[in-house]
């Protein structure tokens, strides 16, 4: 079980456990394993045009928002402008953990709309974890990059339609809110980098050992069958309490008693595929 390895990644050997884990039976794990097969090849022109796009305006509004954010910046706010950073990288990474535990625990990929854009990656990645670093940067951050348009577009609007003081008030605001869309913006590539464990650059893995963004031994858990904890992947700084609390456990056991539906149920179906 996820629970019983602890973050210097003592226990059972991952691939063994991730094989013969709970509802797992003796399924080959990996890119060849039928259910990967099938969920790979359910991404489509459509979904890689959409991330494209959403790249594409991601980057160019965080361009313009944050020359807007050097020339309206201000030492008097500084205390709260580092408030408002940390603030917005715990948001992301809290984010990261709930639609994260959220795509894992519900949903399926049968579901119209969201369920072959957004869950088959979480369904997949589970199966064959390391399909993510096979992805190139569109295809690994367009999603995320489309979660974010809507905050950096009105912050971009409030740049061209604001006075000066009023630029000068919600400049913390401000701050938070381009922390929170530069990490969730990262928060797959981040996730990539934390299954990569060859030819990462010397930054990546510097970052990754003091802990600001996700390391690789702190990830291990989640990928523990079945799946069960450590869901927070920007930067995992939230993992820790979050388990101590129960929190993600009780949220299940919560909508377990309200719905009567197991959680992880589509994900074990995945697995199981043979075929």
């Amino acid at each position: 079980m996820a629970r019983m390895v602890n973050e210097n990644g003592c226990g059972q050997d991952l691939q063994s456990t991730e094989l013969n884990g709970a509802g797992r039976g003796t399924a080959r794990w990996g890119p060849q394993h039928a259910g990967a097969l099938e969920l790979a090849n359910l991404y489509s022109p459509g979904k890689r045009c959409q991330e494209w796009i959403s790249v594409v305006l991601c980057f160019s509004l965080m361009a313009f928002n944050f020359c807007h954010l050097l020339v309206n910046f201000h030492l008097g706010h500084m205390w709260y402008i580092l408030l408002g950073i940390v603030a917005g990288i715990l948001t992301a990474d809290f984010a990261s953990g709930l639609v994260h535990w959220g795509a894992d625990t519900r949903g399926s990929v049968e579901l119209p709309i969201v369920g072959k854009a957004l869950i088959r990656p979480f369904r997949e990645h589970h199966i064959d974890p390391t399909a993510i670093t096979r992805h190139d940067f569109i295809e690994t951050n367009g999603d995320n990059c489309m979660l974010t348009l809507v905050p950096l577009a009105h912050m971009a609007f409030n740049f061209l339609t604001l006075s000066p003081a009023e630029h000068y008030h919600n400049c913390p605001w401000h701050c938070y809110v381009m922390a929170l869309a530069i990490f969730v913006t990262l928060t797959n590539q981040i996730h990539k980098w934390s299954h990569t464990y060859f030819g990462l650059p010397g930054w990546v893995v510097f970052l990754q050992n003091c802990h600001i963004i996700l390391p690789r031994k702190h990830h291990r858990i989640h990928h523990v069958s079945p799946h069960e904890t450590y869901f927070c992947i920007t930067t995992g700084w939230l993992n820790y309490p979050l388990e101590k609390l129960g929190f993600w456990s009780r949220l299940e056991d919560l909508i377990q008693s309200v719905t009567g539906e197991k959680p992880r149920s589509d994900d074990l179906k995945w697995a199981h595929k043979t075929k």
